[in-house]
């Protein structure tokens, strides 16, 4: 019996979305017909144009790629290319229903959280900065809703309260590509039964700006902890000493008993430690405005007089 091979419109952006481009390229039961992407955009001080992710992992696959403003404005061009599947993953644009309807089986969305907890763009972030248990990696069928659609599959993977953005980001991102195509395929043969989600369980999580890494020192060391690691690499963790910024890199909690006032640095076996609205952060690594990153005891070396100094 010939193998049947279903055609695939992918659609993707960042990083995270180009493990599951190359898992379906790679998969005999699949042919890539199209990819779609976000426009190049200018970055550094030369402002030069730079491909998205998947438009550079595209290529050296030698897929056609496609760059609409909106998806809306090709949508009879892609309905020429009678795809099976539309998959999605972190596009960066909703899709209406005319584009919903493009192909035969089902436009698939991979979501990096255990929906319907974590809805939205900030899904990676929320599991750490809430101190979270677990999290992973839903397949659904797309809706016009934001992250609504009917589960196909969900994976879960436990924390153990170490991770950063980085790690975690790279470990989903691995974890949803290496399901994505036998739950294509079981869907598409009825092997799949989709299941609603509860909607009494929903919750929405925004889009995190830079402004959301400055540190409140009120709040408890353990909420700034998590936070230095739900925001490594991006947008980072920072507050301000005498005007200059301070790089949070990593950090960790201390209960030990001080009367420091909130927001005032202090040494404690030539390491380096923060007052906060509960218990301290001890300092591991910073990066002061201007210069390279280092640990706490050097940096306490070459700047002693920042002892009894408040942060902003």
């Amino acid at each position: 019996m010939t193998q049947k091979t279903y055609k695939i419109i992918f659609m993707g952006t960042p990083d995270f979305a180009v493990p599951g481009l190359k898992a379906i390229a790679s998969d005999s039961r699949f042919e890539i017909v199209a990819v779609l992407t976000q426009k190049d955009k200018p970055v550094g001080r030369s402002q030069e144009l730079k491909p998205t992710p998947v438009k550079a992992a595209a290529l050296e696959l030698g897929l056609k790629v496609l760059q609409p403003n909106r998806v809306k404005n090709i949508a009879e061009k892609l309905k020429k290319l009678s795809p099976d599947f539309i998959v999605v993953i972190a596009y960066g644009q909703i899709l209406n229903e005319e584009v919903l309807n493009i192909p035969k089986i089902a436009c698939i969305n991979v979501h990096a959280s255990l929906l319907p907890k974590y809805r939205g763009a900030s899904c990676l972030q929320a599991p750490i900065l809430n101190g979270d248990q677990e999290t992973g990696v839903t397949i659904m069928l797309m809706s016009k809703g934001l992250d609504t659609g009917d589960i196909l599959r969900q994976e879960k993977i436990e924390l153990n309260g170490t991770e950063i953005l980085e790690t975690l980001h790279d470990k989903l991102s691995e974890f949803g590509a290496s399901v994505l195509g036998d739950t294509l395929v079981n869907f598409a043969n009825g092997k799949i039964i989709p299941q609603k989600q509860d909607e009494s369980l929903a919750s929405y999580v925004k889009v995190i700006d830079k402004k959301d890494g400055l540190i409140n020192w009120q709040n408890d060391a353990a909420l700034i902890e998590r936070k230095v690691r739900a925001f490594n690499p991006w947008p980072g963790v920072f507050t301000y000493l005498d005007g200059k910024m301070i790089k949070i890199i990593k950090a960790e909690i201390s209960t030990s008993e001080n009367t420091m006032e909130i927001g005032q640095i202090f040494e404690e076996n030539k390491q380096l430690y923060v007052k906060c609205g509960q218990n301290s952060l001890r300092i591991l690594e910073l990066q002061l405005e201007g210069k390279k990153a280092t640990d706490s005891s050097s940096f306490l070396a070459g700047h002693s007089g920042v002892l009894g100094k408040k942060l902003e």
